[in-house]
């Protein structure tokens, strides 16, 4: 996996925002298959869950704020991560939004030091304790998961290529 990375002081958060984009892209393709099909997806309360549409804005808006959560604990600068495109547009922009998102996760933790992704740990936005490498851990696992789902229930329906 090449992608134009400045050199990093943490091997472990190199390592992981590579891991990111190659999982924010899959999630991104499986997506599209869903989408492709019109699957359903199950009922809930869940708000992320009412379409297929709110599901990729929960993903892409959540990988947003992973990074600028870490970039505020960690006090460095502000990742400069816009805001997803309003709902009538998310899938028309959904790859130049990606690609954005991407690219703002590149550079923004390379100079910092191995020990600081560690400890201490921050409450996260849902209240949950996190060190920096916990949080790049479970941003990795966010898209992993959602693709994951999504590929269940296109086996389920039948409609796996």
């Amino acid at each position: 996996m090449s992608l134009n990375l400045p050199e990093y002081t943490y091997q472990g958060a190199r390592a992981t925002v590579l891991l990111h984009d190659r999982y924010m892209r899959e999630f991104l393709q499986v997506w599209r298959k869903a989408r492709e099909v019109d699957l359903a997806l199950p009922e809930t309360d869940d708000p992320d869950y009412e379409s297929l549409e709110h599901l990729l804005f929960h993903v892409l808006a959540c990988a947003r704020g992973y990074m600028r959560w870490m970039c505020e604990c960690l006090e460095l600068e502000d990742p400069r991560i816009e805001e997803p495109p309003s709902m009538d547009r998310l899938a028309d922009e959904a790859d130049a939004y990606l690609e954005h998102v991407l690219q703002q996760w590149r550079s923004p933790l390379a100079a910092v030091a191995r020990e600081r992704f560690g400890a201490p740990e921050y409450k996260s936005r849902w209240g949950i304790l996190y060190c920096t490498d916990a949080m790049l851990e479970h941003a990795v696992m966010h898209p992993i998961r959602h693709s994951f789902q999504l590929q269940s229930l296109l086996d389920q329906a039948g409609k796996r290529e």
